[in-house]
């Protein structure tokens, strides 16, 4: 008899539950195996509110090293940052997903990108965060950790961890293909 395998650790460099959801969707399509998935807290060193497409893909890098930093002994490390940015005048919403392995190996992906409501922009261009954005202009409590603003949007056809979860598996590419060079 074969003794049990051991799980692979994943550490997710947030507690946010969809964040966490999606990457264990990513990884058990992408990559099936055993995981164990656990969330940690970490600065992404960005403010925020990242504003610009390169600001929230450093977050999301930052975000992965800190958690592999503060937890070495992990197989992956996983940073998610959402960010925003403007195209002439309006502001779209989108997010990047970075992944460490134990190889040195690493995974990134952006998600989709949509446009936001006028008033969430306001909010925006005042310093508000996105998510506290989208709970005073939908009269929500802590969206962020729900539904996010996609979900808002989309009355619940794309959630938050969905939104993120096609991301995640395109960020496990060079995983899923680790004799190729990426």
């Amino acid at each position: 008899m074969e003794p049990p395998q051991k799980q692979k650790l994943v550490v997710v460099a947030s507690n946010n539950i969809p964040k966490i959801k999606a990457t264990r969707d990513g990884f058990t399509q992408m990559l099936p195996d055993s995981y164990d998935f656990q969330g940690i807290s970490v600065a992404s060193n960005v403010p925020d509110q990242p504003f610009s497409d390169e600001e929230t893909l450093r977050g999301a890098t930052n975000r992965a090293q800190n958690a592999q930093a503060a937890r070495p002994e992990a197989d992956f490390w996983v940073g998610i940052e959402g960010g925003v940015e403007t195209h002439d005048g309006p502001i779209c919403s989108f997010a990047w997903i970075v992944v460490i392995g134990n190889d040195e190996k690493v995974g990134k992906a952006r998600t989709s990108a949509y446009f936001l409501p006028e008033k969430t922009c306001e909010l925006l261009k005042e310093g508000v965060e996105l998510g506290h954005a989208d709970d005073m202009v939908f009269g929500q409590t802590d969206s962020k950790n729900k539904q996010g603003s996609v979900g808002l949007l989309t009355s619940g056809v794309v959630d938050r961890a969905a939104y993120y979860t096609q991301a995640m598996i395109l960020a496990l590419i060079p995983f899923k293909n680790a004799s190729l060079d990426f």
